[in-house]
């Protein structure tokens, strides 16, 4: 039987401020804990050896931009728009504290795919509002009951909402290896999510449709499934 393991990364964006991590099985079993440092974070991954790992934290730039302290460029990635079409909340990657969470998020990616891990693009909060679950500003204890009606494992009381939402990024990296993910993309980046229910995927698909009519360059979301 082939077994995967997902790393979900709940990125800060200081390496003072703590990061969740969650390493999460085939059998749905998470493993949770918080770390600091680049240095720490990458010594963890290299010893756990995940097949993905799911990053909290924008992997990119959006195009047209010269840089993240670019204050003409553009401040949403397609990707971004994307989302917006199907109604999910989020910060842009050009917001303030945002600057240093994706500075950091895309100098790791470039280390980890150098080591030759597969990285990815995820946001909890919405992946959680498609997975029909609270996010973690509802209280922590409903996000894990709802986490845990997903059949999750192994999650306790005392576990941080970095924590929870590290399980949430490595549960979508489980459903990217099997193939039940959508992707949403453009020239400047990826996100992935989880298939939402058929009703919010209706309309969340009208809604992208209708925004790429009026946005070029937009992709719809497509299928995902492991490279």
């Amino acid at each position: 039987m082939t077994t995967f393991k997902s790393l979900g990364v709940d990125l800060a964006g200081s390496e003072k401020r703590p990061t969740g991590l969650c390493l999460l099985d085939c059998t749905l079993t998470a493993k949770t804990q918080v770390l600091y440092t680049n240095d720490s974070l990458l010594r963890f991954i290299r010893s756990a050896s995940p097949d993905i790992i799911a990053v909290d934290a924008p992997l990119s730039i959006p195009y047209g931009r010269k840089g993240i302290d670019d204050a003409k460029g553009p401040h949403l990635r397609e990707c971004d728009r994307a989302m917006l079409a199907m109604g999910i909340r989020f910060f842009p990657v050009t917001l303030g504290p945002m600057r240093t969470l994706t500075m950091r998020g895309m100098k790791l990616k470039n280390i980890l795919e150098a080591y030759g891990f597969k990285v990815i693009e995820v946001y909890p909060g919405g992946a959680q509002d498609l997975l029909g679950i609270p996010r973690k500003n509802k209280g922590l204890e409903r996000l894990r009951r709802g986490l845990e009606a997903l059949g999750i494992k192994g999650l306790t009381d005392t576990q941080t909402g970095d924590e929870l939402d590290a399980v949430t990024a490595a549960y979508v990296g489980l459903l990217y290896l099997k193939g039940e993910t959508i992707v949403l993309e453009g020239v400047d980046g990826a996100i992935v999510m989880p298939k939402p229910s058929l009703k919010h995927f209706e309309q969340s698909v009208k809604n992208v449709v209708r925004f790429n009519s009026r946005k070029r360059g937009i992709s719809r979301p497509r299928d995902a499934g492991k490279n």
